[in-house]
């Protein structure tokens, strides 16, 4: 096992790793940017370090600080949480040459499933089915034979994509030549890579995703399945696990992902996500090489700490357990608390918190690295937490998390916990029956105003 790890990331991700190290008698030594000072995740870990300025590129993406502080404070390995620099397969290879763990897979198997259009092809080569689409596109005029052979609407997507960036919708063919122009742009901003796809616009569908684990020694478990449909402009606000899909679908897509990881290569946590139907159908979507903001919802339903299984898997450890020991109970959710106003457009809000009550009682987490007295800086995501709850049944974790939403107290700045406590309070959500352009009807109809 590990005797000192880097944690290359911040926010709630951060403090949620370092207390995995502490759990595990492993050392941490957690790095900030100058804006980040005051994090808590800085005051948690054993060692904080200084990399840079405020701006992500000077701090939390630089990869050469982040290398020379692991080599010069004798970590064995990074941890990268997800987001930054956790799918950057050149920041995995890089640890890979100077003999530093990263927790994680392979650097070669986050390339290749990076690759969105490649991994779509690998994962056809393997049976598993996939959107109708096209294969990575560097040209307008072989995108606009593609687009006519698909057909509209059509979704044009960023290769190296995530996080909803870089993604445009074409409902007709003249404005295709517009958004795929805006796609590219966006694309090479956010990713330095200005290729896309195209793939079939498929409305309504849920998002599904499935949690797998796999170790060094051929052993791969499915640990169930999240509905992450409740999106707005391809950003996941709530998540739940188990989803509402027939048990002979949710067999099928366990299958499918084993043969995915199968195809990958894979090692250490990630999920692969489809959309499915409701007919019984669904689609690969892509695989997330890293731990998602979600994976609460899994512990909670499984009883399996995915950090700490990275953490074991990235030191060569056998996975304790077979798929035989995997069973879903009760049911759990998870809403993304963020620093923003859903009443004026989400307007993003920063600044000090005046007050902070943490909702408590059985079955109720609050993953945040947030505190009173802490000013959030205007530089990073707008997530400040991820409220979590458990029950035996959906009905009753839905309750739960009303109450909590409501025991929920962040003053001196805007949120959006009302906003959530909305949404669970929709018969959409309630009934289950809710897709992916759920909320987006939902907000064009007035659903949400006050």
């Amino acid at each position: 096992m590990f005797s000192k790890i880097l944690v290359a990331n911040r926010g709630e991700i951060a403090v949620r790793v370092i207390r995995a190290c502490k759990e595990m008698g492993i050392t941490s030594v957690a790095v900030f940017s100058e804006a980040d000072k005051d994090a808590l995740h800085v005051s948690l870990a054993d060692e904080g370090y200084c990399i840079g300025g405020p701006a992500p590129r000077d701090s939390y993406l630089n990869m050469s600080a982040i290398i020379t502080l692991a080599r010069a404070t004798e970590c064995e390995a990074i941890h990268p949480g997800y987001g930054f620099l956790a799918e950057n397969h050149r920041f995995a290879r890089l640890c890979e040459e100077h003999g530093i763990v990263f927790i994680g897979p392979p650097s070669e198997v986050i390339k290749r499933m990076g690759d969105k259009a490649a991994a779509r092809e690998t994962m056809r080569q393997a049976g598993v089915p996939v959107i109708p689409g096209s294969d990575t596109l560097r040209d307008i005029a072989t995108a606009r034979h593609e687009a006519e052979r698909i057909g509209f609407p059509l979704l044009i997507k960023a290769s190296s994509g995530g996080g909803g960036r870089g993604i445009r919708l074409v409902r007709e063919a003249g404005e295709f030549e517009r958004q795929y122009t805006a796609s590219v742009a966006e694309a090479r901003n956010a990713f330095g890579d200005g290729s896309v796809y195209l793939e079939k616009y498929l409305r309504p569908v849920k998002h599904i995703e499935v949690q797998i684990l796999a170790d060094n020694h051929g052993h791969i478990v499915c640990l169930g399945e999240r509905d992450c449909s409740a999106q707005r402009k391809n950003q996941k606000m709530i998540e739940e696990s188990p989803a509402a899909i027939p048990e002979k679908v949710r067999r099928r897509m366990a299958e499918a992902s084993v043969m995915v990881a199968v195809a990958a290569g894979y090692r250490g946590a990630g999920t692969v996500e489809y959309l499915y139907d409701g007919a019984g159908n669904f689609y690969f979507l892509e695989m997330n090489t890293r731990l998602q903001v979600e994976h609460p919802v899994t512990e909670m339903v499984t009883w399996v700490d995915l950090v700490k299984w990275q953490i074991r898997i990235a030191a060569g450890s056998p996975l304790g357990f077979s798929q035989d020991n995997i069973s879903l109970m009760g049911h759990s959710i998870e809403c993304r608390i963020n620093a923003e106003n859903p009443y004026r457009s989400f307007r993003p809000s920063s600044g000090r918190i005046e007050m902070l009550h943490v909702p408590g009682g059985p079955w109720v987490r609050f993953d945040t690295a947030i505190y009173q007295g802490y000013t959030i800086p205007p530089f990073y995501d707008s997530m400040i937490g991820k409220l979590i709850v458990y029950a035996k049944t959906r009905d009753e974790a839905i309750r739960k998390m009303k109450a909590a939403l409501c025991e929920l107290i962040i003053e001196g700045i805007e949120h959006n916990a009302d906003f959530q406590l909305e949404i669970l309070s929709s018969e959409e959500f309630e009934s289950a029956a809710y897709t992916t352009d759920f909320l987006e009807g939902w907000l064009g109809n007035g659903g949400h105003e006050k």
